[in-house]
């Protein structure tokens, strides 16, 4: 097979490379196309450009296979705990014993944060989004440690952004939280793991004694590994072409906490809850809405079916629909919006332009259902999102950086006006 591709314009003929990955996909490589036919590619949105080679995580949407570091996804949110995922995504391989003990002693010292960051969160309205505090609070981080800055820093100084990072994520993103309900924040509690730690944040009273329930902290687990990273997706991109520019870790990731922020992104959880509540507003009636679904000439969407990546099935959903139906059986929640959910399930499931369309429900719709019962408020599930893409945008960032890719930029072509004079003002028709 020749590892060539030709492209032939105006008479004449271009050779360019044809790479491939380790899971065989190819693709032509255009880096000199420019410079060897003054020619460049237009592709809206880049759906069929490949910006970097990575080793992070590989994504067959056809097969739904889902892998982090060649790991499948099942075994991963089946065996493993969100830190040792974290580290895996970030440093390549599963921690031994030591390393994944040192991993989370390191993570436990540093979960707090500086006091004066109260003083930033306080100059929010309650009324302000949750992923928008979020966002100022971890740039404020460069504030606070200006050292992070510096583009030549060493390994361990890094790895100590890494870990702050990590650590303090909880903390900022319950003070959110705490923000938008007008409530006083909580402090971290260490003798916690990661994920009850972060639930003890959002939820504990003062006056009571907050109890872990461990089929909710296993729920949490499970949904920040499945949304640990997804390849070159919006916001993952955003992270590295920020930190192309050797721009800080704390900024990178701000900046992909925006780009998440897009209802168009990382809102589609928050999007399923609001058609639910939207069908029980207009009197419950599920097989309304499917078949509202299935009329073409209806504006009507079934919100959280099917999936723009994978065409057969979500893997991440089979994982997700284990916990949601867990966490709706614990907890015993009465709750008509969770009924709807569960009776567009049964009908989407069976019912043959559904299943023939492979429009399953996918890991947003469970996501949705579990955060719902478990009490978070639809404003805070991107913030949720958020923390579990954390540990990919680290690792895309940190790639990015180790691989000393070049400074992100775009070519375009120009649609505009020609080259023309200037009228004074008085001149003008």
């Amino acid at each position: 097979m020749s590892d060539k591709a030709t492209l032939t314009y105006e008479g004449k003929t271009y050779e360019l490379p044809v790479v491939e990955g380790t899971e065989n996909e190819k693709g032509i490589d255009i880096s000199k196309l420019r410079a060897l036919s003054g020619l460049i590619t237009l592709d809206p949105g880049f759906k069929n450009t490949g910006s970097t080679r990575s080793a992070i995580t590989y994504l067959d949407g056809e097969n739904g296979i889902l892998r982090y570091r060649g790991y499948s996804i099942e075994e991963l949110a089946e065996n493993a705990s969100f830190l040792e995922v974290s580290y895996l995504i970030i440093y390549g391989e599963l921690p031994n014993k030591s390393q994944y003990e040192l991993f989370c002693k390191e993570i436990t010292e540093h979960t707090l944060v500086h006091e004066e960051i109260k003083n930033i969160l306080d100059g929010f309205p309650s009324n302000a989004h949750p992923m928008g505090v979020l966002s100022s609070l971890i740039s404020s981080l460069t504030a606070f440690y200006p050292e992070s800055l510096d583009p030549n820093r060493s390994s361990e100084e890094v790895h100590l952004s890494i870990i702050r990072i990590i650590a303090k994520i909880p903390t900022l993103a319950s003070w959110a939280f705490k923000n938008e309900i007008g409530h006083p924040v909580n402090y971290p509690d260490n003798n916690l793991e990661y994920g009850s730690n972060f639930l003890k944040m959002m939820f504990a009273i003062p006056s009571e004694v907050y109890k872990s329930d461990p089929v909710l902290a296993d729920a949490l687990n499970k949904l920040l590994i499945l949304h640990a990273d997804h390849e070159q997706n919006c916001s993952t991109a955003t992270v590295r072409i920020v930190g192309s520019s050797h721009a800080s870790l704390y900024s990178s990731v701000s900046a992909g906490i925006s780009a998440l922020w897009g209802p168009l992104h990382g809102g589609a959880n928050q999007a399923v809850i609001e058609m639910l509540e939207a069908i029980r507003a207009d009197g419950g009636d599920v097989q309304k809405y499917m078949d509202k679904a299935k009329d073409k000439d209806d504006p009507f969407r079934l919100m959280g079916f099917g999936h723009r990546v994978y065409k057969n099935f979500d893997p991440r959903a089979k994982i997700i629909k284990k916990a949601a139906d867990s966490v709706l059986a614990k907890l015993g929640v009465n709750d008509p919006v969770l009924e709807i959910a569960k009776g567009l399930e049964e009908v989407a499931l069976k019912d043959p332009y559904f299943v023939e369309r492979k429009l399953y429900p996918n890991v947003d719709f469970y996501s949705g259902i579990i955060y719902r019962a478990m009490g978070i408020p639809t404003q805070m599930f991107t913030v949720m999102f958020a923390l579990g893409r954390l540990p990919g945008w680290i690792s895309q960032w940190k790639e990015m950086r180790e691989n000393n890719e070049p400074i992100g930029r775009p070519r375009q072509i120009y649609t505009g006006a020609n080259e023309r004079s200037f009228v004074n003002i008085g001149d003008r028709k």
